[in-house]
């Protein structure tokens, strides 16, 4: 197990153990992996190198080329997604809708005639006619136009996964069939099916309206979810196509982006786009990271800096080295990543689920209890009326909107994630953490800025402040300590020379000796000051002040005099106090979990607005109180930074790793925060309340769509008010119903985080 930050030899510097203030990757999390596909619907090779099509509401479905899925029916979408969107499922329902609704208007008109005012269309037409005249335009939209919905439909019964392609194509196959042999051989009915003219009447229009508004129905649902992936194309448009390299002699030419190798020094001029991860080796500027974090706020960038590819440099001129290209990225691990929980299933997707098993099944069963019902008690011609309530209720049953309800929330929620720095790692994920109500928090890196400074030094009566530094950093410069690198680069931003310790000396649970220029120095807690005769009183009680301000304090002795005391902190984000207050604006109570010691942690606490603190605890006492808490009854998220909290963050029901630029943890954390502060924490709960407030919208609405829509077309209205629901109303109301639950999904994309 990797060892906790706090439990590492902080004695050095006299402290309760503050963390190291290192970002690192996230080893553990508090989700599980997502499931192997089912190996009946997986057929894909394991050698396979090209395009996977998977369904987003069975994802188990994975498939070489796009055929439709063999449980839904629905269009299958790429697993990677690309700038060149595929559109040729659009394409073609675009074009079937057009010319199939050019043949079903003319169709319609004809038919519906007799109900406006004058005399009928088909009152020019000679007698034996008019249903030959529907059948030839009413033929094109059933047998082409409708063509993919009766080959989805006869896969559906082939396969036993009954859908809503199984009743489109039972319901415009039955009015269509039954119109054909009414036109051919009108002779072999019986009287139940003539009008009081006594024919047989043909239902070509409600066939061929019913073809042509399903298609207008897919269309738009395919437009809709096309646009649920847009986050991923935003961000895949955010990396430029190309980099301007600087070659060994000091030539720069425009390379491609793919033949950028780690190592290479890249110039980026003002207004240009970062084109991978790298470090700043020359220059200084501002970059606007906003679209891999969601904060607005340009960044300034420095030699040394880490800087993110896809992000833009605004300002002044920088040459960077290549650190991480090609899918190691920081980018293209969001993309994948956001790809991957988009397809994810969220466990609410169960209820859908099994209300699908058996739903269509039931539709038919209630078509069929329709047609007994007309048949029997209807008023004349009872089997025609019988005939057009069980299309009704084959066609306005679509379980399609049923279950894109769970799917296009996840899409566009985990999307508008990215789009602000949270990744979401799947589905499970977003819906635990509505369920959140301890956040458990580390403090450094967390909390904190993770990079202690030095903040105060206090020379004793005779010192100057310079020349004290100059001595601890002496010493300091010889330790490994973060702490002790605090102090050096504090010194060198003072502009203070350092000189070189000799017969250096750590003492555990002390301090540091040294001498430096033939002086002895020594730097570190009261007991180390009583031992070389350096201690004083006053100093001490100052010491306390300032530890009750959240610093770690040292001593200084000179030749074994009391010469001063040094203080580090880690500053707190700008942003912490805010967002514990958005926290607990949502009711979720904040507990500190920290290896620092109760003085040190307490201040932090105090100066945000924390509800409980643990000090001084280790890796395994954060994994205990984790786990006390869940026992209590509390469903708990770990921010930490991965590593050094991992046994936490595994316990936890949500793990959540902080992190900042390239140093972010994408691979094994359930919920990823790219800016890695505390405000993206706030911003993820938000998130998921918001995604599973609108699946519950989503669910309500195919619920009450089909429990009221299925009584309505088998005809409950009619023996009190006379009214029926025409299969082609039937038809309309269908598509809309899913293309209702997909906008509603696209309102998450307005979201304000």
């Amino acid at each position: 197990m990797t060892p906790d930050k706090s439990s590492h030899d902080h004695s050095h510097h006299d402290h309760g153990g503050p963390d190291t203030p290192e970002v690192a990757h996230a080893c553990c999390h508090g989700s599980s992996k997502p499931e192997k596909p089912n190996s009946a619907y997986d057929h894909v090779p394991d050698n396979y190198s090209g395009t996977v099509w998977t369904c987003p509401m069975h994802t188990q479905v994975r498939e070489t080329s796009n055929t439709g899925c063999p449980i839904c029916g629905m269009a299958l979408e790429a697993e990677s997604v690309s700038l060149e969107e595929d559109t040729s499922e659009l394409d073609d329902m675009t074009r079937r809708f057009w010319i199939s609704t050019a043949f079903a208007l003319p169709v319609f008109l004809y038919a519906m005639s007799d109900m406006i005012p004058g005399k009928p269309l088909h009152g020019f037409v000679p007698a034996g006619w008019s249903a030959w005249i529907q059948l030839a335009l009413a033929a094109p939209v059933v047998l082409w136009g409708a063509a993919p919905f009766f080959v989805r439909g006869w896969r559906s019964i082939k396969t036993m996964n009954p859908n809503m392609f199984t009743l489109i194509a039972l319901g415009t196959g039955t009015a269509f069939l039954f119109s054909l042999l009414a036109t051919i051989a009108p002779g072999i009915f019986p009287d139940s099916f003539r009008g009081q003219d006594g024919q047989v009447h043909v239902y070509y229009e409600a066939a061929a309206v019913i073809t042509a508004l399903v298609l207008l129905g897919q269309v738009l649902e395919l437009k809709a979810r096309s646009a649920t992936s847009g986050a991923i194309r935003a961000l895949l448009q955010l990396t430029p196509p190309a980099a301007r390299i600087i070659r060994e002699d000091g030539s720069e030419e425009d390379v491609d982006l793919d033949t950028i190798q780690s190592g290479d020094r890249l110039r980026i001029r003002p207004g240009e786009k970062v084109p991978v991860d790298g470090e700043v080796s020359e220059g200084a500027s501002s970059v606007d990271e906003s679209m891999v974090t969601g904060e607005p706020v340009p960044v300034t960038k420095a030699v040394g800096d880490k800087i993110t590819g896809g992000t833009v440099n605004t300002t002044g001129t920088l040459v960077m080295t290549a650190t991480r290209v090609g899918d190691d990225t920081v980018l293209a691990q969001i993309v994948r990543m956001v790809s991957e929980a988009q397809r994810s299933r969220a466990p609410i997707q169960r209820l859908a689920d099994a209300v699908a098993a058996w739903f269509v099944p039931a539709v038919v069963v209630s078509a069929v209890l329709t047609f007994i019902v007309w048949a029997v008690f209807g008023p004349d011609p009872a089997l025609a009326f019988a005939l057009v309530n069980a299309v009704a209720v084959l066609i306005i049953a679509c379980p399609c909107a049923l279950g894109l309800a769970t799917p296009m929330s996840i899409m566009v929620g985990t999307g508008k994630g990215a789009r602000n720095g949270i990744l979401i790692r799947n589905a499970e994920a977003l819906e635990t953490l509505e369920k959140v109500d301890i956040v458990v928090v580390d403090k450094t890196g967390t909390l904190t800025e993770g990079k202690p400074k030095l903040v105060t030094v206090e020379p004793a009566e005779g010192w100057d402040e310079a020349d004290l530094l100059a001595l601890v950093a002496a010493v300091e410069a010889a330790s490994e300590h973060p702490l002790a690198a605090a102090i050096v680069d504090g010194t060198k931003a003072r502009g203070i020379a350092i000189s070189k310790a000799t017969d250096f000396e750590s003492v555990t649970g002390e301090g540091a000796y040294g001498d430096v220029d033939g002086k002895s120095v020594a730097v570190g807690n009261a007991k180390m000051m009583r031992r070389v005769g350096g201690f004083d009183e006053a100093r001490a009680e100052a010491a306390e002040t300032y530890r009750n301000e959240g610093q770690t304090v040292m001593f200084v002795a000179v030749n074994g005099k009391a010469a001063g005391l040094i203080g580090v902190a880690d500053p707190i984000k700008a942003t912490t106090k805010d967002a514990i207050a958005q926290l607990h604006a949502q009711g979720l109570k904040v507990v500190m979990l920290t290896g620092d010691s109760a003085a040190t942690a307490g201040a932090v606490a105090r100066q945000v607005g924390i509800d409980d603190v643990r000090a001084d605890v280790s890796p395994e006492d954060k994994n205990r109180i984790v786990r006390e808490l869940q026992e209590g009854g509390a469903v708990v998220a770990m921010a930490g930074d991965g590593i050094n909290d991992a046994p936490a963050l595994a316990q936890a029901d949500v793990g959540i790793a902080m992190g900042t630029g390239t140093d972010v943890a994408m691979e094994s954390a359930s919920v990823t925060l790219v800016k890695g502060d505390m405000m993206g924490i706030a911003k993820a709960i938000t998130l998921s309340h918001a995604t599973m407030r609108n699946i519950r919208q989503n669910l309500f609405f195919a619920f009450i769509y089909n429990t009221l829509g299925v009584p309505l077309a088998a005809g409950v209205l009619y023996p009190i008010f006379g009214l029926l629901l025409s299969p082609m109303i039937a038809a309309a109301a269908m598509s809309l119903s899913s293309v209702s639950v997909i906008g509603n999904a696209l309102r998450l994309r307005a979201l304000k985080l």
